[in-house]
């Protein structure tokens, strides 16, 4: 299973809606403190709606802490970052992989980003910043969960080619 984690988050609307996202996709968090804000339901409530109770949420005091435990878990940590080492579409993700988001404010430390696997960012247009954090979360996870046929199955939806043990289309 894919995972999401939100380094620092900074605006709990957007932490939020990366929530409700995270769950609708069957994409588990992690939220590495500290956060700007306090880090409860209530703070959540307004983006991400009644979602909440049905997202896997895991809190980290530290990157310390969330780093080694991830780590332990065999976990590659892909950075998606704007100045990332490669597009989001031309990296291979795997299943377990965490992709990790920054503040919107600052992005991550040097630390962090020395201690990703990888780094992606998401091609945009010369001379514009950044996109939103929740809006490029959305993106990278969307590829990474095609590549890796992550998304949730709707009752009665057929099967992949994959699936089938018929290879890639």
């Amino acid at each position: 299973m894919l995972r999401l984690a939100l380094y620092q988050p900074d605006i709990p609307q957007n932490a939020g809606t990366m929530i409700r996202m995270a769950a609708c996709l069957g994409v588990a968090v992690d939220i590495v403190e500290p956060a700007a804000f306090d880090v409860s339901d209530r703070n959540f409530r307004r983006s991400g709606m009644d979602y909440l109770e049905r997202a896997a949420i895991m809190r980290h005091d530290s990157f310390a802490v969330f780093d080694a435990w991830r780590r332990e878990a065999g976990h590659r940590l892909v950075l998606a970052e704007t100045d990332g080492a490669v597009a989001h579409t031309a990296f291979a993700f795997q299943p377990g992989d965490i992709v990790v988001v920054g503040r919107e404010s600052a992005g991550v430390l040097p630390d962090v980003y020395a201690t990703a696997d990888a780094s992606v960012h998401v091609p945009m247009r010369h001379g514009l910043r950044s996109l939103n954090v929740a809006l490029a979360a959305a993106i990278v996870l969307g590829e990474a969960l095609r590549q890796v046929d992550g998304y949730p199955r709707n009752r009665g939806e057929p099967l992949s080619c994959k699936e089938r043990g018929r290879g890639e289309v």
